[in-house]
Formats: structure tokens, C-alpha cells, sequence
């Protein structure tokens, strides 16, 4: 069976991730070191990839994207963009969460950490590469370290060549595009002070 031509985005973190996986070999990957400006440079960077591997926008057949745990303003950004993509082609537009795109290619039952800041990270466990065995869970970092027996991860970058590849293959009814922020964004919606009106 033919894999689907699939778009993998990733911006939840330090750096501004694209792959792109087709019918055979191996997926073709960008990746820019950016701390911010994913918006300004990601359609830009997506149109290069697709030129770069003779591509255009109308073959792509579906479009992964990682849902995070991640940067607020990263995770908008790539969401938005793949969204709209799937919409305007009418494809299937699939949502990674980030701890299981970092448990591919690994073997085996796993319990991955990553660092969540302020004390604290993200604890899942996977029964096998892909395939999670709970809910990520947000818990201070010695807890988290305890429950893994585990140090936390260098680089907690994913491949996002093996996120296209997984994402040919994937469900986009069980993968749905939304968020997966875990905690509670810093800026709250303000209330106080506002006038309702009738």
C-alpha cells in the first residue's frame, strides 16, 4: 500500500521542525534554531522543503503537527498552520502530542522526562515506542525523577523525520489537532473591572 504524502510540523519548542514523508526512503527534514519567530519564517520554510523535494502544496495527502507540552505561543502557531493547511486542501490533519513523538523510535516500555521549568516536568509512560500506557502528568521534578529512575533528557528535541513517518500510518480520528498544554497558560483571561453588556 502507497503511504500518504505527510507534512510533519514542529514548533512546541526552541526550534522550528518540518519533515516530509513520502511514498519511499526516508522522510526529508528542515530545522531552524529559532528561540522565537516561528510565525514569520514557517510558510516560507514549508514552501522551501516541498520545492527542495518536488513537491507542491496540492500532493500533500495528509499534515502532522505536534500538540505539545510546549511553548504557548510555538504550540498557536504550528496548530494554526496546519489547520489551515488541512482546510484549504481538505485533508486529514493529524495532532502528535509531544512526549509521544519523543518516544518513537525507542524500544521497548519507557517513561519519558522532560523538563517543564519552575521545578516541575512531564512524566508519561509508553508500553512501547508510540504507544502510551496513561496521560502525561505535570509533577515537581524530583517526583518526576523518582517515578522514571531516569535523568532528564539533554535535548528534548523530537525527530520529527519518524513524526511524519508514524503520522502516515496514524489514525487522525485518535489524533485530533488540539493542544495538549498540561498547565495552565501564565497569561488568564482579565475579568475583573469589565462591564457586561445587554
Amino acid at each position: 500500500m502507497t503511504r500518504p504524502i505527510t507534512l510533519a510540523i514542529d514548533t512546541a519548542r526552541e526550534r522550528l521542525q518540518l519533515a516530509l514523508a513520502g511514498s519511499a526512503g526516508q522522510p526529508a527534514t528542515l530545522v531552524h534554531d529559532i528561540a522565537r519567530g516561528h510565525a514569520e519564517i514557517i510558510m516560507g520554510a514549508i514552501g522551501t522543503l516541498l520545492a527542495d523535494n518536488g513537491v507542491d502544496y496540492e500532493r500533500l495527502e495528509r499534515i502532522a503537527v505536534t500538540t505539545g507540552p510546549g511553548s504557548f505561543t510555538g504550540l498557536r502557531i504550528g496548530l494554526s498552520v496546519a489547520r489551515a493547511l488541512g482546510l484549504a486542501k481538505a485533508i486529514p490533519v493529524l495532532g502528535v502530542p509531544s512526549l509521544l513523538a519523543l518516544s518513537l523510535g525507542q524500544d521497548g516500555a519507557q517513561k519519558l522526562v522532560v523538563d517543564a521549568k519552575r521545578g516541575q516536568a512531564y512524566l508519561q509512560t509508553f508500553s512501547a515506542s508510540g504507544v502510551s500506557a496513561g496521560p502525561a502528568k505535570l509533577l515537581s521534578f524530583e517526583a518526576a525523577l523518582s517515578q522514571a529512575g531516569k535523568t532528564v533528557p539533554d535535548d528534548p528535541h523530537v525527530d520529527i523525520g519518524l513524526v511524519a513517518a508514524w503520522a502516515q500510518t496514524a489514525d487522525p480520528v485518535r489524533f485530533p489537532p488540539v493542544p495538549s498544554y498540561i498547565r495552565d497558560a501564565d497569561a488568564k483571561p482579565q475579568t475583573r473591572g469589565k462591564v457586561l453588556r445587554a
